[in-house]
């Protein structure tokens, strides 16, 4: 797909309602689902992040969007996949502010670059605690990235059209954080198997960008 199709999907999108959970729900595994919804979130005192789901033309002027592979580390989101973002600071205004302060830091794309189309549905995550404010974005031109080296592994480009195929949606079975040997949905994306929060973020997106097509 070309960018300038994928601009014109995006401002259709700014004027649409969010799909909300039941979006973010297509892409979970019914345990997590159960879990989340049986959850009293705000007596846990989620800590809070914001991440940026950007895209961007290639040089051939295709629509990209950019993943992050985050680095190995002790940690509950070890060597996974998802977007450019990360936990908020005193120093942060709102979570827009958090979102592209650590676009910056880990992609090296500047915040001035990057035009808001609007917030996405936020997405809490229990095996960290974390309540995650995504923010929908795009650069007008192509971008040149530079990952931050303690925290990023490798950068993931991907094509609209990949994004978008029925091909991209597959079920892995895993064993996660609330049970083990379990099918899960997820996205299959230049060979990275995307699943758990990011899947699910992923997934409102992909909604909003069809229902923009129609």
């Amino acid at each position: 797909m070309k960018f300038d199709t994928c601009l014109r999907l995006l401002s259709k999108i700014s004027n649409l309602p969010l799909p909300g959970k039941e979006a973010l729900f297509m892409m979970a595994p019914m345990e997590r689902v159960t879990q989340i919804t049986e959850l009293e979130i705000t007596s846990l005192n989620p800590r809070k992040a914001g991440v940026m789901v950007l895209f961007y033309p290639d040089q051939e002027g295709r629509a990209r969007m950019i993943l992050i592979l985050r680095k190995t580390y002790k940690g509950v989101h070890s060597n996974q996949v998802g977007f450019p973002g990360g936990k908020v600071e005193e120093t942060d205004v709102d979570m827009l502010d958090t979102a592209l302060r650590e676009t910056e830091e880990e992609i090296g794309v500047s915040r001035h670059r990057i035009t808001i189309v609007k917030q996405m549905t936020r997405n809490y995550i229990p095996p960290s605690n974390f309540y995650v404010y995504p923010f929908l974005g795009y650069s007008t031109s192509p971008l040149e990235f530079v990952p931050q080296e303690e925290e990023v592994e490798g950068l993931i480009e991907v094509t609209l059209e990949d994004f978008l195929s029925d091909s991209a949606v597959i079920t892995k079975r895993l064993s996660t954080s609330y049970m083990d040997d379990i099918d899960v949905p997820a996205f299959l994306l230049n060979g990275h198997v995307v699943w758990g929060a990011t899947a699910m973020m992923l997934s409102e997106v992909k909604v909003l960008l069809l229902s923009s097509q129609e």
